[in-house]
Order: structure tokens, then C-alpha cells, then sequence
């Protein structure tokens, strides 16, 4: 089957714009396709600063034949009706029509025959389209060659188009069309410096070869490779290791076609201000990756920076460029930090006053002071001492007001532990001014430190509590005070640090100390617990829990107390991988369909213990004794929180379970011997619901 090439070059493409812009282009084209009757085989795009390119392969050569039957309106039907069946459907006269019976009347078919186009012409008919409406999130216009405007939003201005379709076997066929004076063709052009020549290509396994003898790596993936490969061994020859930056290392793949890795360094004094202020300078400033002394771990004072292009001189003019300009920015970071170091934080709060963190709930200082009082309230639950806790929540903001966060905003936090330690805090009111944001996603690390721990949850709890008590909820898609990253936050300084606290009680403290109050303040802490319910759901499950075993623990109530619900979740899990856990299910699971069949029959439930002087038969008695010894059992256990032992306690009911289902006939002709054994069958499902409701757990 043919192939399709497709290359959009244009003026530089922004390198955060690139990945997307090569998804879109592969999913729009590859759509429509499909949407043409053209299944293809596979597709795949890629990226560099100055093109889009696409290749398809697999595409049938012609659109299948198409047959369709079209329902026109009944015999005898108006005249203006049949004209317009007539015309919609292309028939001549109603003889070419067919009659259908049907049971409310006989009705016309029109038997409409599409046959099918050569996919090249239906190519040049969808490319232009997708070219002109392409979602890039800025895009420009520019003047035509002829000197009138031009038509086409594009992101940079859009030189040439490549489009060959054909066979490997063949040559290939251009895709003939043209967008806003520009024609598609078979020209492309390599490296802008090392090989500006136009180049005609035919199909992808030869333009990708002529493009990298023309200096353009066209794979993003084989760029950062080429990269990461050549910095790490640059840096290894001197003794350095690479300080790795996936984020700094999509962003130059995307700003090269040819990758020239190369050193530079600067003068040993910049080491004096915090590693990270020098990292974050050359990094934002420069787009270059700084290098660790391979002995000590500690920054060294070089850099790599990746070039695109191969310099006569070796790159040495591109270094000292470089290194200019990376002096220039380090003595700035210098002198910000020095002077950051000139005043405590506490002298900067006042600052705080003039600021406003949200309308509804007051200024920064005003938040400052309800994360002090919760954090206070929260230590001793936590194993905090309460006089640093309240010192750490008193300064933890303050590193917002100075020159280095200002200019680099991502040090937040981490410059607050530098200047609390440059001024004389306790180790542990230092580490809380930097780890009180955390953990902000997933992946970020939990605090363990009990003073940076209680800042943490006050900081997210009052965010929390803030925005419910003034109905500034996450809704859909739309989240923009990170109020679920907040709520998983808490959750995982709760697990992680193997909390017991009650979420209700610090909500309702947290609320209490709100100038704002809601309407009805009394429902917003269990409404918010039921948020935290949601969010710890989806942390279960993206950690492997099932989902059925969640909502089985959840059916019980209880979700104040997030630990436990973790751990009984774990329990059950373990439980069930078992062939008792398994069988013991399986009889819960009957039991329980019994009883929902018979109480809707009998239109009433079967509660209330069941009659000893019923039993007539040795497995009725046998269940009933082990019934009364596992709710002992395994409640004293949960009582405990010892969820192990519980769930070993539920496995002692399998055998009697399985007996009594093998040996009694539940739906007895006595009918009081009849509503006996149901109400024992209930005590089955109230026995397990000590630990789960096994009756949200799938099979």
C-alpha cells in the first residue's frame, strides 16, 4: 500500500509548542482518513524547530465502493415530497427506486451507490484543510510574496510544503493543492547554517536520510539522546557529572536540529550563593545544564551548553558567549541574594498587610496568622513542638517578599530555609519553611520532619477549608486554586506519616478561625471530608488498589480517619488474594442475592437475630456458632486495628458458610423455619461488614 510524507517548513517553532503541534498533525490527518474510508497501517510525526513532519503508511490506494440505502416517504406520499426524495438522492424518477413493505405502509428505497476516489485526490482535498485550521495556541500572519496580506494563521511564516504519496517500489506522486500561495511539492531545505540547500525528497526513509546529511536530526527522541549521551561524556572526561533536567532537555531538543554539545565555566566565587539560585540562573537565563564535581557531589563551576550548530573555531566563540552572558546573570543572583541576607524575614511581613490573597478572604498576613493558630493546634497530634511549629508557620511565607524569589519564583520555599538558617532558626523551622508547599504532586516527597509536617497540613487545610467557605469549589475539568492537589497533599502527609487525626475536628477548627463564615457552616466539614474521601479513592487506585475493595471499605463509614481506611484497604486486598478470601466471598455473595430476592418478594427485610430452637439441622448450627465467634472475634480486632487478624477471624466462617449452602435448602415449606434461615443468611452479611461490605466487592 503507498505512503504518505508530509512536511510543513517554516520560520522557527517555538520548542514548547513542538510536541503538540506534531500530535495534532498526526491525529487531525490520520482522522480524517479513517473519517474517508482510508484505514491505514501506522503513523508517526515529528518535530524540529523549523518543520512538522508526518509520514502514513499503509493507506489504501482508492476509497471502497460505498453502497447505501436511503428511506424515502410512502407511496402515494405528496408530490413535494417525492421531488424532494428525488433530488436529495440523485434518482431520475421513482422507477429507479425500490418499494419496501413495512407493517405501516409501503415505502420508497433509493439504493445510492458512492464510488469510491483515488486516496491521493481525497489527500489533496483534506490537507489544506487541516492545514488552515492547525490549533496552534498563538499563531501569526504575514504578508504574501505577492506584497497582499496572507490568508493563513501559522505560527511562524510557512515556507514550503512537502506531499508525496506512492508506492516503496515506485516513484511517488506529489499531492498536488496549495495554501495561501504557497504549492506542495517535493523541496525541502537542511541545517539553516551547516547545509541551507533545497532538497527533493520522495518518500520518508530517503527524506530522513538526506535530512541528516544535511545536519538536521529530524527525530526529537534520537536528538535528546545525542544530547544527554554527548553532555554526560563531556562532562565525565573532566570529572563532572551532568546535573539532569528532563524538563531543560525537551526544551533544547526542541531549539536545535544538530546538536553540538559544549563546556563553558565561570568564576569559582559565584559558588557562594545556594546551588539551586545558580541552576535556576543558567538554566532560565541561558538554556544550559550545570555540572557536579564527581567526588564531592557539590556544584562545580561549569556548564554545558548545547549548540546548533558545528563552529570552525571549535565553539569557542559560542562559549564565550555564553559565558558572558551566564557572568552577567550570576552577579545579579549574587548580589539579590546578599542583599536578601541584609534583612530577617520576620522584618518583611509587615509587607504582608498591602497584600491581598484573595477578596473574600483577606490579606496574606491575615492567612499568616490562621496558619499559625492551626498549625499551633495541629503539632501535638503530630509529635511537633508547638513553640518551633509556631515560629515555622510565622516565617514560612516571608521568602515570597525577597529579590531571589522574585526573580525566580520556583525557589520558593527553599530560599526560605537558606535565609532562616543564615539568621540562626532551629534546623526544623528552617526545613518547614522550604517543605510546608509539599508534597505538590505524586511524584514529590513527603515531609517527615513533625514540625515541617504540621505547617504543611495547616498551609493546605486553611487553603482548603478557605475556598469551601466561600463556594470556590473544583468543578469538571476546572480546579484553579489546585484545591485537589491540596486534598491529596494532605492525604499523603496522613499516610505516608502514619497519622491519627481527625479531619473533621481540624476542618472545623481551621473554619473557626475564618472571618468569612457560610451559610450553613455546620454541613462544610463533612462536605469537605467527602472530597477528601473522593481524592483518597483515586490516590488507592492509581497505587493498584481495586476500585471495588475502595468503595466496599468506604460503605462502612468512617472516613474521618484516613489511615484506617488505608490500611483495611490493604487488608482486604491481601485477603481476598486468598482461596479463602475468595470462597468466603463468593458465599457472602449468595447469601447476600438470596436475601435481596426474597426481601423483595416478601416486600420487608430479615433482621433481628434468628431463633436457636429453629435450627433442625447440624450446619445451621454449626454457622450460627461460628457466626457469633467471628463478629467477636474479628470486631475485638478491628477494635484493635489489627485488620490481619480480623480478616483471619472472617476466614474461620468458610467452611460453615460452605456447608450450609451444600446442605440446607434455605426457602423451606415451614415458613417460620423459612424466615430463620434468612435472618441467618443477614447475619452472614452483618458478620462481614466488621471489616468490608462485601457487596461492593466485584466477583
Amino acid at each position: 500500500m503507498p505512503d504518505l510524507l508530509l512536511e510543513l517548513f517554516s520560520e522557527e517553532i517555538p520548542a514548547r509548542m513542538q510536541a503538540k503541534a506534531a500530535d495534532d498533525l498526526r491525529r487531525m490527518v490520520t482522522d480524517k482518513l479513517v473519517a474517508e474510508g482510508l484505514v491505514y497501517e501506522g503513523a508517526k510525526a515529528f518535530a524540529t524547530p523549523r518543520r512538522l513532519a508526518l509520514t502514513v503508511h499503509g493507506i489504501p490506494a482508492r476509497q471502497p465502493d460505498l453502497k447505501t440505502e436511503r428511506r424515502g416517504p410512502k407511496i402515494g406520499a405528496p408530490d413535494a415530497a417525492v421531488q424532494g426524495f428525488l433530488k436529495a438522492t440523485g434518482l431520475k424518477s421513482l422507477d429507479e427506486a425500490k418499494i419496501q413493505r413495512d407493517p405501516k405502509g409501503d415505502f420508497y428505497i433509493a439504493l445510492i451507490e458512492k464510488t469510491g476516489r483515488d486516496a491521493i485526490d481525497v489527500l489533496a482535498e483534506i490537507l489544506p484543510v487541516i492545514i488552515r485550521t492547525f490549533p496552534w495556541p498563538k499563531s501569526m500572519r504575514w504578508g504574501a510574496r505577492s506584497g497582499k496580506p496572507g490568508s493563513l494563521n501559522w505560527v511562524r511564516p510557512l515556507h514550503a510544503i512537502t506531499a508525496t504519496f506512492g508506492l516503496e517500489t515506485e516513484e511517488p506522486d506529489v499531492v498536488k493543492f496549495s495554501v495561501d500561495g504557497i504549492e506542495s511539492g517535493q523541496t525541502t531545505y537542511g541545517h539553516r547554517f551547516l547545509a541551507p540547500a533545497a532538497i527533493s525528497v520522495r518518500r520518508f526513509e530517503d527524506y530522513e536520510a538526506k535530512l541528516l546529511d544535511a545536519m538536521v536530526v529530524l527525530d526529537p527522541e534520537r536528538r535528546k539522546d545525542a544530547i544527554l549521551t554527548d553532555a554526560k561524556q563531556l562532562a565525565f572526561a573532566q570529572g563532572f557529572e551532568l546535573v539532569e533536567d528532563q524538563n531543560l532537555l525537551d526544551e533544547v531538543a526542541g531549539l536545535v536540529e544538530w546538536p553540538v554539545v559544549l563546556m563553558g565555566s565561570f568564576e569559582p566565587e559565584f559558588l557562594a550563593t545556594p546551588a539551586e539560585v545558580i541552576r535556576a540562573t543558567i538554566r532560565n537565563n541561558q538554556k544550559c545544564f550545570v555540572v557536579s564535581d564527581a567526588k564531592t557531589g557539590k556544584l562545580a563551576n561549569k556548564f554545558i551548553l548545547v549548540a546548533n550548530i558545528e563552529a570552525t573555531d571549535g565553539g569557542k566563540t559560542i562559549i564565550a558567549g555564553n559565558e558572558r552572558v551566564i557572568r552577567a546573570r550570576l552577579s545579579d543572583a549574587k548580589f539579590f541574594y546578599e542583599t536578601d541576607l541584609k534583612t530577617k524575614l520576620e522584618e518583611r511581613l509587615p509587607k504582608f498587610d498591602q497584600i491581598v490573597f484573595h477578596e473574600r478572604l483577606g490579606t496574606q498576613a491575615e492567612r499568616i496568622k490562621r496558619i499559625e493558630r492551626l498549625a499551633a493546634e495541629i503539632a501535638p497530634l503530630v509529635g511537633a513542638d508547638v513553640g518551633k511549629t509556631t515560629r515555622a508557620a510565622h516565617l514560612a511565607k516571608a521568602d515570597l517578599l525577597t529579590e531571589v524569589v522574585g526573580e525566580f519564583p520556583e525557589v520558593q520555599g527553599l530560599m526560605g530555609k537558606y535565609y532562616a538558617l543564615a539568621q540562626g532558626e532551629d534546623a526544623s523551622v528552617a526545613a518547614a519553611c522550604e517543605e510546608h508547599y509539599k508534597p505538590q504532586g505524586p511524584a514529590d516527597r513527603v515531609p517527615t520532619d513533625p514540625v515541617s509536617v504540621a505547617v504543611a497540613l495547616a498551609d493546605k487545610i486553611d487553603t482548603l477549608v478557605g475556598f469551601w467557605a466561600i463556594d470556590e469549589k473544583p468543578t469538571g475539568s476546572k480546579d484553579p486554586y489546585a484545591l485537589r492537589r491540596a486534598a491529596l497533599g494532605v492525604i499523603r502527609l496522613i499516610a505516608e506519616n502514619a497519622l491519627r487525626l481527625s479531619l473533621m475536628e481540624v476542618a472545623a477548627s481551621a473554619l473557626a478561625g475564618l472571618s468569612v463564615k457560610p451559610a450553613d457552616a455546620q454541613k462544610l466539614p463533612s462536605d469537605l471530608l467527602a472530597f477528601f474521601a473522593d481524592r483518597l479513592k483515586v490516590q488507592l487506585r492509581e497505587q493498584g488498589a481495586r476500585h471495588d475493595l475502595v468503595d466496599a471499605v468506604f460503605a462502612l463509614g468512617g472516613q474521618d480517619d484516613l489511615l484506617m481506611i488505608v490500611r483495611r484497604v490493604e487488608a482486604l486486598g491481601k485477603f481476598l488474594d486468598t482461596d479463602d478470601g475468595k470462597n468466603l466471598l463468593a458465599g457472602t455473595k449468595r447469601a447476600s442475592n438470596i436475601l435481596s430476592i426474597e426481601e423483595k418478594k416478601d416486600k420487608r427485610s430479615f433482621d433481628g437475630a434468628p431463633d436457636a430452637a429453629l435450627y433442625s439441622l447440624d450446619e445451621e448450627k454449626a454457622l450460627a456458632k461460628a457466626i457469633g465467634e467471628v463478629k467477636a472475634e474479628a470486631s475485638a480486632a478491628v477494635a484493635k486495628e489489627d485488620f490481619a487478624a480480623a480478616m483471619s477471624a472472617m476466614a474461620k466462617l468458610r467452611p460453615p458458610v460452605d456447608a450450609f449452602f451444600d446442605k440446607v435448602r434455605v426457602n423451606d415449606d415451614d415458613a417460620k423455619v423459612r424466615e430463620n434461615r434468612l435472618k441467618l443468611l443477614n447475619e452472614i452479611r452483618s458478620a462481614t461488614r466488621a471489616v468490608a461490605d462485601f457487596s461492593k466487592i466485584q466477583d
